[in-house]
């Protein structure tokens, strides 16, 4: 279909056999051809944000527990991030497989799936004798998680109306920093009392997602409509009825989704733009999230409680700089959304690395977290709307598979690196208002405006 919006529902003549299946229940109905918000429109956000939550709490947590998986492993800082490297590397292959699956089958299923595995493999993280063991447990559980933000935030922009695409990715993507402030508080409370193990466990009961994701929430009217315009053109061709240029041309890209068609030349620009905007995430998350806490306890003397509240304020403080990105993304555009908290973040990261003051180390890191988590609001976004819908799995698939290998493989070695040649942090974390302004200009350079555009108005 080549309408440029989520077409109204259709007679069951117009139908393709997928969506008259579909059809016959009320959640499917209710986002299919709505422009008005509905409960399921409701449902669909909420199950992405609490999937948002759980990945936060998860990585969280094992950020918090680091030095006391270090302490209890006796290991050194660079082995601990060699071992999360090859954690990460089965979490990139995660990134690729499970997005590029929902081009086939679909993205409800697959999301509650990828949530459910994950949650029943954090207790073998929980339970491993070794470090070999935690590696290659925390491996499996990387790979079951790493899609579930992919197919949620494609789930939510093919649902929702386009005027509030922005708002709604933006807020789900901002549970990621509330999970962060219960990750928090499960470590000051669990953590030293309990040990790290225990800490790990909690989240599992997070399973329960998936049966919810699975009864409240519906397929993609954009995807179940590209499946049947597939189907309707294959049994044209089998049956030698003729087929219109646009339908030729169509489904000669659609017909085969991988990794070339993303490069292709007519998506490639979407590409490019893509991994811009991904790469200069995962690199300016990555210091940040792999090692504030090392960093708060071995040079600024905080204790696991102390950083573990501060955990907890900090995520709450993201999540308004989510949710108000995700206002500015919808209202202004896009880059305004980028920029204002970019500049914000940059601002108050360098002024909390040069301050000693305790006070001022809680007032200027609560700041930053404001723009620094902020900024995550039009990422998700953009990756989200930016590609066709015959391609959008696959297409972000690979965009945050190479980020992620980019930002939290190699861009650790920089990290590491200047930690081991100066002997403090302070460097490593000075290199993210560098690159925040970097991606601000980018930003204000290349990205494209889309706030308030339809996903068909985008590419086709």
């Amino acid at each position: 279909m080549s309408s440029t919006t989520i077409d109204p529902i259709l007679s069951d003549a117009a139908m393709g056999p997928l969506e008259q299946r579909h059809m016959q229940h009320a959640n499917y109905r209710a986002v299919a051809g709505e422009t008005s918000i509905t409960r399921t429109h409701k449902h669909i956000a909420i199950a992405n944000g609490l999937g948002w939550g759980f990945d936060g709490m998860d990585g969280v947590i094992f950020a918090l527990v680091s030095p006391l998986v270090i302490r209890d492993f006796a290991l050194t800082v660079p082995q601990y991030r060699s071992g999360l490297q090859i954690a990460l590397m089965a979490s990139i292959v995660g990134l690729y497989f499970w997005p590029w699956l929902a081009d086939r089958y679909g993205r409800r299923t697959l999301l509650a799936i990828n949530i459910a595995l994950f949650s029943l493999l954090m207790p073998v993280v929980a339970l491993s004798p070794t470090f070999t063991v935690f590696v290659i447990a925390r491996c499996f559980v990387s790979f079951a998680l790493s899609g579930e933000w992919a197919l949620g935030s494609m789930l939510v922009a093919e649902t929702w109306p386009a005027r509030l695409r922005g708002r709604v990715i933006s807020i789900s993507r901002g549970t990621w920093a509330l999970g962060a402030s219960f990750a928090g508080a499960i470590t000051g409370l669990v953590a030293m009392d309990f040990g790290w193990r225990v800490a790990v466990m909690i989240p599992g009961v997070i399973a329960l997602l998936a049966i919810y994701v699975r009864a409240t929430c519906p397929e993609s009217p954009y995807w179940v409509r590209t499946q049947d315009r597939k189907a309707g053109i294959r049994d044209s061709q089998a049956a030698g009825r003729p087929i219109s240029a646009v339908d030729v041309a169509w489904y000669t890209k659609a017909g085969k989704v991988g990794v070339r068609q993303v490069f292709a030349p007519d998506v490639l620009p979407s590409t490019l733009v893509a991994l811009f905007i991904a790469c200069c995430s995962t690199c300016i998350f990555g210091t940040v999230g792999g090692w504030m806490p090392l960093y708060l306890a071995s040079e600024k003397h905080w204790s696991t409680q102390e950083y573990s509240l501060f955990y907890i304020a900090w995520g709450v403080i993201g999540f308004f700089g989510l949710a108000t990105s995700g206002w500015i993304a919808d209202k202004i555009g896009r880059r305004a959304g980028f920029l204002v908290m970019l500049l914000e973040g940059g601002v108050f990261m360098t002024a909390w690395v040069y301050t000693d003051n305790h006070l001022l180390l809680w007032i200027f890191g609560l700041a930053w977290s404001f723009g620094f988590l902020g900024f995550w609001g039009p990422s998700s976004t953009l990756t989200a709307e930016i590609f066709p819908t015959r391609v959008r799995g696959a297409a972000n698939g690979v965009v945050w598979a190479i980020a992620y290998f980019v930002g939290f493989v190699l861009f650790p070695f920089v990290t590491i690196g200047l930690q081991q040649r100066t002997g403090s942090f302070a460097m490593s974390f000075l290199c993210i208002p560098v690159l925040m302004a970097f991606m601000a200009v980018g930003v204000w350079l290349w990205v494209p405006e889309h706030a308030g555009k339809e996903l068909n108005e985008i590419a086709v």
